[in-house]
């Protein structure tokens, strides 16, 4: 049975799940008008603002010196690989495509955290996330639009490395200081190159892009970037990286899901089933013991 810390630490991972599964379909939208690379840097400045804003506001002093290179790694996978692979895979899967994909972030998620030495799941936990993984790849294989492997799936193969660490490290820096003050280092560190590279890549007729387009932006700017990170770096600080980020297995089907209306990608019923699957999977998984050190 879990200890109250964790089990809140999962409820607060649910919650950031459901912030990140908004993620694809924003993102798939403002791509239709927007420059991916573009679209990377701006939501990098937006958030980094916020951030830099936040931490001035509470007065936060600056991070013990130790801890600079950990923020620096964790942001280049969080702010700079995760963006711009998702964004540059967007211009050419749907969202749905992608978010299904997006499905083995867990099991990438559970391998950085041993790659870095701070947990040590059971080979049980290991099992059930490759099942979860399998079920998910499967799905892949078996929808008529991501039948064929196109470019985009190198790129969302980099989107899963570069999430899988980036939340590994975010939860190791968030046993040190608060979520929230882990993402909004990591953004504010950010900041000077983001604001350079938006203005070298601002493009012609922005300012036409239409009324989704920008609300696209403004999603995953304050949101994916930023927001979502304060409730899921708690939850992996409290629940743990590997358990916490084995609940990531049900962020495709809430993509899915969203890609329906946002995106205008059908759902198929067959989808259903492969969410029981992954759902009893990630229950089984959340039994299997995790050593924390």
């Amino acid at each position: 049975m879990n200890h109250p810390r964790e089990t809140l630490g999962l409820a607060l991972g649910l919650a950031g799940m459901a912030l990140f599964a908004g993620t694809l379909p924003a993102t798939r939208l403002t791509v239709a008008f927007i420059d991916p690379l573009f679209l990377s840097a701006a939501r990098a400045a937006i958030a980094g603002c916020a951030g830099l804003l936040v931490l001035t506001v509470m007065r936060r002093p600056l991070p013990p010196r130790a801890l600079w290179g950990q923020i620096t790694m964790a942001g280049v996978c969080t702010i700079v690989g995760f963006p711009v692979s998702m964004a540059l895979a967007m211009t050419s899967v749907p969202a749905a495509h992608g978010g299904i994909v997006l499905g083995i972030v867990p099991l990438a998620t559970a391998a950085a955290s041993a790659i870095i030495g701070h947990e040590r799941p059971s080979l049980g936990f290991w099992a059930a996330s490759a099942v979860g993984a399998g079920v998910v790849l499967l799905f892949v294989m078996t929808r008529n639009d991501a039948a064929s492997f196109a470019l985009g799936d190198l790129f969302l193969i980099g989107t899963v490395i570069s999430g899988g660490f980036g939340y590994a490290m975010s939860g190791r820096l968030s046993l040190t200081m608060p979520g929230w003050e882990v993402i909004s280092w990591q953004v504010a560190l950010f900041l000077p190159l983001s604001v350079v590279v938006t203005l070298a890549l601002w493009p012609q007729g922005l300012a036409d892009a239409p009324a989704a387009a920008w609300a696209g932006l403004a999603y995953v700017s304050l949101v994916s970037q930023f927001l979502a990170f304060f409730v899921f770096n708690a939850g992996l600080a409290l629940g743990g990286v590997a358990r916490v980020g084995q609940v990531m297995l049900l962020q495709p089907f809430a993509i899915v899901a969203l890609a329906w209306p946002v995106n205008g990608e059908p759902l198929k019923l067959s989808t259903l089933a492969y969410a029981a699957a992954v759902v009893a999977i990630v229950l089984i998984g959340q039994r299997m013991r995790v050593t924390r050190r």
